[in-house]
């Protein structure tokens, strides 16, 4: 990660919670051949002036550098390639919507769903927030994030999309799932009587009795 992006970290780390604008926290789960597996944490996303801030909160991952990815359907299941069942494949490939091909990282010009690594200490725990500069959080409602195993180094050389290895943990970033965070942030941190702003509530199916 670039000095300017950690430098945007550690001041959006220091500001106020009431001054985030939108709030996400959504669980990550393992996935292997037969679907989802048992929770290992949940992670954060929050809008900011430098771009979408995430903050992971997990543990039980192998210990090192982690590919990590938004991916572009919201399905961490498995799928089928090559005739055998792939973990978390149901989740299709990195977040692409200018269909560039190109895995160049989150500074780059390729796959807007390229993020930082995710750094995982020798006890299982991942707790380092990275920042997405391309990205907010309407650009990943309704997508999946991807824990890999292994590094990533953010080119399609010598191998495609970084090295990246198996699919290790998922989360569905769902629209029902922001505008519960968005009410209990407010419960905590807005002022008293203030009413609940979310721009993203209009993106909702409208519910009818008719259904």
């Amino acid at each position: 990660m670039s000095v300017t992006g950690l430098v945007a970290i550690a001041a959006l780390l220091a500001a106020p919670t009431a001054a985030l604008a939108q709030y996400l926290s959504y669980p990550l789960r393992l996935v292997n051949e037969t679907g989802v597996g048992e929770t290992i944490g949940s992670v954060s996303l929050t809008n900011t002036e430098y771009g979408l801030l995430i903050m992971p909160d997990l543990e039980n991952l192998p210990a090192g550098v982690h590919g990590f990815h938004v991916h572009e359907n919201a399905d961490c299941g498995p799928a089928e390639k090559d005739g055998e069942i792939v973990p978390g494949l149901a989740a299709g490939g990195h977040y692409d919507p200018r269909d560039t091909g190109e895995h160049e990282g989150p500074y780059g010009e390729g796959h807007l769903g390229d993020l930082p690594p995710l750094y995982v200490e020798a006890s299982g725990s991942a707790q380092v927030p990275v920042l997405a500069p391309r990205l907010a959080l309407s650009d990943v409602l309704g997508r999946a994030l991807i824990v890999h195993a292994g590094g990533d180094n953010f080119s399609d050389e010598p191998e495609p999309l970084g090295g990246g290895g198996t699919r290790l943990a998922c989360g569905v970033i769902s629209i029902r799932s922001h505008l519960i965070s968005a009410a209990v942030r407010q419960q905590f941190f807005a002022p008293e009587g203030a009413a609940l702003n979310n721009p993203l509530e209009s993106q909702l199916p409208s519910s009818s009795s008719g259904s």
